[in-house]
């Protein structure tokens, strides 16, 4: 049982105690001590705010000081710093502009010291215009108030401003010291700026800070991002003091530069010799894996990190995502989602971005658009996201609306948008909204359009059977034509039946990407539709004498916590009879229902009947009849497939949606399909 507290002390000994309190770190009994005091004084209104402040404790710390402002005590400067840093960490800008009020009300506005931490704390809240203001109102600047402006502009995302104040800093011979350095060399990393990250390194010569670990853990990075990794490993062999920090810096460097091998040997080399890992370690090994394409390692770091007693953070649950949605686990991603929400992770951007774009990968857009709806500041990458995600499902005016709905909020449009934007317009027909797009590229927005953007549009004009149209554009493009766009143009050619344009298109491809077997497919199933079939052999025989193998289509779908796969034929699951069953069964209905087996898309030499047989096999139909079969009281399956839906599996499945009334989501190739009530999202129209 704790001791009773004592009362009516001395001013003077109340201090001491409540001093003695928050030194052994119990806020508790000092908060008590406080509240008992009748009328305390502005020392112990100080010295409990900053003790709330140093613990962590930043709301509690901004309630007391309001609290003394209720009073008729004027704070001093020591009370104003407490406040500013917990504004700081609380990152509250609305609590900040009050602080600074104050600062002016009080006469501190011009204060060293206090002007420092005040643009420390403009900047935590990203209020940049706030922080230059403080800066510029200083009568006298030292090393900790530069230092504090380029930090806040690197940290926000404006590494070239940073750059700038940071030479304006030199140019007023100001010297910088190690956190100047650490803190401006980030700018050049983000800016792949080499040059002048060299010129940065010579100065850290000249002052002797070359033994500093922060300035060489921020040389490393910069090294890596500039892709120059030998340069990085030289700074990192010859640090004399490699703490942890440059530890994770090495790991995080050599992922970006695909040395995914050395990055696992350096962690590895810290667990074996019992380096004290923390967050950053597990997390830069995590989302490296992941960058790497090794999601599978991801994972079973992840078990590695809970089990050496690390719960899973805001950046872990991040990467955890990323994970799901490389997999397309949608159970797992609803996992993480709760544990997110438990965790009160909801304010970061980043997380709730990565959540959006889990649920959009997963078939669920309508839950991806409601986790879209709380992020409460939207950036480009966002907006992207949003975007893209409604692209992927075939919601083109959805995806322009929000293209609009983002310029008119003033963030600006980079080249990802307008790949999603116009993306968005070829599954949907939106040629002329899609033109008009393209061409405020650089008429409005100043980008120079790329390779991807030109083929975006021959896709939207080949979609919308323009093909004509579509390889005039090719012709005229100034960048030279990839294979994205000669493959927009072919596959069009077999929508639409053009032979003559289809063996210009295929003849590029076989130029540009002589081994991808999909191509040699493509042309020959186009010359197979259009009765030519000695020139649909010699395509296959070039196919063959290259050496090239088509790649199998498969469809998977997920049943509870496992991925059962399925290839055309596929009779290797347990349940394979009760799936053949309910196929044939499902048949017979939509028969009755008016379906027709379109035998076009089995090209073999087989009579009809025996093509009709074919059509049954096919991967997405056994996959969606397994899903069907497990349904347990869902409303809806989604399955997943490698290559292009075939025509008539996507008639089939319009039928069979209608029949067992549930939705169907299928994922090809080039985007998701929502079969609800015998109809898709795309209309027919992919």
């Amino acid at each position: 049982m704790l001791p009773k507290l004592p009362t009516n002390l001395p001013p003077h000994l109340s201090l001491k105690l409540i001093k003695t309190y928050c030194d052994s770190n119990d806020l508790r009994r000092a908060r008590q001590l406080f509240d008992k005091i009748p009328e305390p004084d502005l020392r112990s209104w100080t010295v409990l705010i900053s003790a709330y402040t140093r613990r962590g404790c930043e709301k509690e710390a901004i309630n007391l000081y309001t609290q003394l402002r209720d009073t008729e005590i004027q704070p001093d400067k020591f009370a104003l710093l407490s406040l500013i840093k917990a504004c700081a960490t609380f990152g509250d800008l609305g609590e900040a502009q009050r602080a600074h009020n104050d600062a002016v009300a009080f006469g501190f506005h011009q204060d060293l010291l206090l002007g420092n931490a005040m643009i420390d704390m403009f900047g935590k809240c990203e209020d940049l215009e706030s922080a230059r203001r403080v800066f510029d109102g200083l009568r006298f600047r030292d090393v900790i108030s530069w230092t504090s402006i380029c930090s806040c502009y690197v940290s926000s995302g404006k590494p070239i401003k940073g750059l700038e104040v940071f030479r304006e800093m030199v140019l007023n011979r100001v010297r910088p010291n190690s956190v100047s350095l650490s803190s401006i060399l980030p700018a050049c990393s983000e800016l792949k700026c080499l040059n002048l990250g060299r010129e940065i390194h010579g100065f850290v010569v000249r002052i002797e800070v070359g033994e500093n670990v922060f300035v060489n853990s921020a040389l490393v990075d910069m090294y890596a991002s500039c892709l120059c990794i030998k340069q990085a490993e030289l700074v990192f062999n010859r640090m004399v003091n490699r703490d942890i920090v440059s530890h994770n810096v090495m790991i995080s460097a050599y992922f970006e530069n695909g040395e995914a091998a050395k990055a696992l040997a350096i962690f590895q080399r810290m667990k074996i010799e019992g380096s004290k890992l923390n967050y950053a370690s597990w997390n830069a090994v995590l989302c490296g894996c992941l960058q790497a394409g090794r999601t599978q390692h991801a994972l079973e770091f992840l078990a590695d990190m809970q089990n050496a007693g690390f719960k899973p953070n805001q950046i872990t649950s991040t990467a955890i995502l990323i994970a799901c949605t490389n997999l397309e686990s949608l159970r797992g991603g609803k996992e993480i989602h709760g544990y997110i929400f438990r965790h009160g992770f909801f304010n970061d951007k980043t997380t709730l971005t990565a959540l959006v774009f889990m649920y959009a990968k997963c078939g669920k857009l309508e839950i991806s658009q409601k986790a879209f709806r709380l992020i409460s500041k939207k950036d480009t990458v966002a907006w992207n996201t949003m975007i893209i995600a409604n692209s992927m499902h075939g919601n083109g005016n959805e995806a322009l609306m929000l293209f609009n709905k983002m310029i008119n909020s003033g963030v600006k449009p980079n080249a990802i948008t307008f790949t999603g934007v116009l993306s968005g317009c070829s599954h949907s027909r939106l040629v002329d909204e899609g033109l008009f797009v393209f061409n405020s590229m650089r008429q409005v927005h100043m980008i120079e359009p790329d390779a991807e953007h030109h083929s975006c549009v021959v896709d939207i004009l080949s979609r919308a059977g323009r093909l004509e149209e579509a390889y005039q554009f090719i012709k005229n493009m100034v960048t030279e034509p990839t294979a994205s766009a000669w493959g927009a143009l072919l596959g069009a050619c077999r929508v639409y039946k053009k032979v003559d344009l289809a063996r210009i298109a295929a003849k590029r491809l076989f130029e540009i990407e002589p081994h991808n077997a999909g191509n040699y497919v493509l042309l020959s199933n186009i010359l197979n539709n259009a009765k030519l079939w000695g020139e649909a052999s010699e395509a296959r025989k070039l196919m063959r004498h290259k050496g090239i193998k088509k790649e199998p289509g498969c469809s998977w779908v997920q049943v509870k916590n496992k991925v059962h796969t399925f290839v055309v034929g596929d009779k290797s699951n347990e349940h394979s009879d009760d799936i053949y069953m309910f196929l044939g069964n499902m048949n017979e209905k939509m028969r009755q229902a008016g379906y027709l087996p379109n035998t076009e898309f089995v090209l073999q030499d087989l009579d009809c009947e025996e093509k009709e047989d074919t059509l049954c096999n096919h991967s997405e139909k056994l996959a969606v009849a397994f899903g069907l079969l497990n349904l347990n009281g869902e409303s809806s399956i989604t399955v997943f497939k490698n290559l292009r839906i075939c025509g008539d599996c996507h008639n089939a499945i319009k039928f069979m949606a209608k029949i067992v009334g549930v939705t169907i989501v299928v994922r090809d190739s080039l985007r998701f399909h929502h079969f609800t009530d015998g109809y898709c999202s795309c209309k027919d129209f992919w």
